[in-house]
């Protein structure tokens, strides 16, 4: 019958350390010298049984929960470990999860799925540290998982900011932060090389908002750093995508010289915009202009000439004037969403072949001559006009400037599939000759970003993980009009291979899919198709944004606990569990120190 080495390694290990006691005591009994002969022998019989030991320790019973599990995660505290081992037992057995440090015995558990596979009787896992990812807790089945509180978090607990901006609107950025108690402390924004904006935070964290205009389009990473006197500086990337702003052309139709449309004329054209402009002379007369653009027949609005432009601006002058083939045509392209309307009123009602105009009223304000403060979302700069007239509030109308009490000054109104904006802020040009560039180019941007027409749908991309990070699964959704017929690619844009992202169409809804990436560093990553779609999108470090991270998985489990309520405890049984070695191991080096000691002396 064949022997297993395990066996051979056993009985060669007894009869070694049975061969070491009886040589170490023959020699100390035939030794001439009687001085401490007893001592010795009784070392040389400890060193080989202490050898012996340290390979095999005898078995003791020891407190434990049979039911229950401790798993270690980074950041754990040695206290909480200590009166939670001292509450289930010193028997209860300890995993390393995450890479997380242990105390001797603590097994080290690569996924959560071995705990029921090793412990079919766990009922109960308790988590120490920074917790469990959320997206491994269903790994745990329905064991019941209780968490025990992590060290105070200090940092960016929270932030939000949209990760793509056109170029000119202004980045937003807020959230929280938490800083140990004690001096206040600063959060600023870093970009372009420089801090942005700044403000100061109370002791022990609060809320920030900070706020940028990105100067240059391209993909970019900022930079928040939280600094409190004494302390190192916690600083965390902001990464995002300016986008160059599009400029579809427009269309000025004016019924009179001014120099509203005069100074228009000249902004839009230096974004740079294709921009014409017909303005009327006299009776039958007008005069037309041509900028970014060929020169082509403004002298009728027919269907061929709207459908070259995205957005028609007109006075109530040349609405008035309008003739039916033109006005049709005109609410034509609005209702087929191909156009944009925007007029510019003056406080007489307007004319007849305004489309939606009956949800557009005016009430005029003979005596308002003093100018009066103007607001509107991200509005550069407090800036004011005179109001001879506004616009009648309706369920109909979106407010997109405002003025004094609320009033409407400028609003929206859905026409079909186009939009029909109308706006009684007169004179706008003399922001400008006053050095008020940035609002006046921000109130007109309003205004034609609400008028322009949307894009046509095309496939789409966004990441659906709220923080996707390097060696984490990482889930992106696609929405296409159709399946892609050939895979879409993701590749890193520092360098690395191109990766082929498999889709899994949604059932329900078969113009979405999703597709799971696992990024292997940080950085920009960019998905190629279907056919010339580009995305780009950025993966985070390991120990970037712990924070949103750690309130994840604090959300996680607490969700989990409640929605499964654990076991009752249990009293403490008794397992089995062999002493320490490293007791044997110096009670052999003793017995052998002495043994070598007494030689020399």
């Amino acid at each position: 019958m064949a022997i297993s080495s395990p066996t051979l390694i056993y009985y060669g290990l007894a009869g070694a350390c049975l061969l070491l006691g009886l040589g170490l005591v023959a020699a100390a009994w035939r030794r001439p010298s009687r001085r401490q002969r007893g001592l010795r022998v009784l070392a040389g019989a400890l060193a080989a049984a202490a050898l012996w030991l340290t390979a095999y320790p005898p078995r003791r019973a020891v407190p434990a929960a049979r039911a229950e599990a401790i798993v270690l995660t980074p950041d754990y505290q040695l206290d909480t470990l200590a009166q939670l081992r001292r509450r289930l037992g010193a028997g209860t057995p300890v995993w390393r999860y995450a890479g997380a440090p242990g105390p001797a015995g603590a097994r080290p558990l690569g996924s959560l799925l071995a705990l029921a596979e090793q412990r079919p009787a766990l009922r109960r896992v308790h988590v120490l540290g920074e917790g469990l990812p959320d997206a491994a807790l269903p790994q745990l089945g329905a064991l019941a998982v209780q968490t025990h509180a992590a060290p105070a978090f200090a940092g960016f607990a929270t932030a939000a900011w949209p990760r793509r901006v056109l170029l000119g609107e202004p980045l937003l950025v807020e959230g929280t932060a938490a800083t140990p108690a004690g001096a206040p402390a600063w959060v600023s924004l870093h970009a372009d090389g420089a801090g942005r904006d700044s403000m100061r935070m109370p002791a022990g964290g609060g809320p920030f908002r900070l706020r940028y205009r990105p100067k240059a389009a391209g993909l970019a990473r900022y930079r928040l750093v939280l600094r409190q006197p004494s302390h190192a500086a916690w600083a965390e990337p902001v990464p995002l995508e300016v986008a160059a702003a599009p400029h579809p052309p427009v269309l000025l139709l004016s019924a009179a010289p001014s120099f509203e449309f005069k100074f228009l004329k000249n902004h839009l054209a230096g974004q740079p915009r294709a921009v014409a402009v017909r303005t009327g002379i006299s009776r039958g007369l007008t005069q037309t202009e041509f900028l970014n653009q060929p020169a082509q027949d403004l002298s009728r609005l027919t269907p061929t000439l709207l459908a070259r432009y995205a957005v028609v601006m007109a006075d109530a002058g040349t609405l008035a004037s309008l003739s039916g083939p033109e006005s049709q045509a005109l609410r034509g392209a609005l209702q087929t969403g191909r156009l944009g309307l925007v007029v510019l009123a003056d406080a007489a009602p307007l004319p007849a072949a305004t489309p939606a105009r009956a949800d557009f009223a005016v009430v005029p304000h003979p005596t308002a001559a003093t100018p009066q403060l103007l607001a509107w979302t991200d509005a550069p700069a407090a800036v004011r006009a005179p109001l001879p007239a506004t616009l009648r509030p309706s369920t109909a109308l979106q407010p997109l400037v405002q003025g004094p009490d609320a009033a409407l000054v400028a609003a929206k109104r859905r026409f079909g599939l186009g939009a029909v904006v109308v706006s009684v802020v007169p004179e706008t040009f003399r922001w400008a000759l006053q050095g008020q560039d940035a609002g006046y180019a921000s109130f007109w941007n309003r205004l034609l970003s609400a008028a322009t027409p949307a894009a046509p749908a095309a496939a789409t991309w966004r990441v659906a993980t709220g923080w996707p990070k390097a060696q984490n699964s990482t889930a992106l959704h696609l929405e296409a009009g159709a399946f892609p017929s050939a895979p879409p690619t993701v590749r890193a844009l520092a360098g690395g291979p191109t990766v082929a992202l498999p889709l899994r169409q949604d059932p329900r809804l078969p113009e979405w899919s999703t597709a799971l990436f696992w990024p292997a560093a940080a950085g920009w990553h960019q998905v190629q198709g279907p056919g010339k779609t580009s995305f780009s999108f950025y993966v985070f470090g390991p120990d970037d944004w712990q924070g949103p991270e750690a309130q994840q998985r604090q959300l996680a489990a607490a969700q989990r606990a409640s929605a499964a309520p654990g076991p009752a405890a249990t009293a403490p049984g008794a397992v089995q569990e062999p002493w320490p070695a490293g007791w044997f191991f110096g009670l052999f080096l003793l017995a052998a120190g002495y043994l070598w000691l007494e030689e020399k002396l």
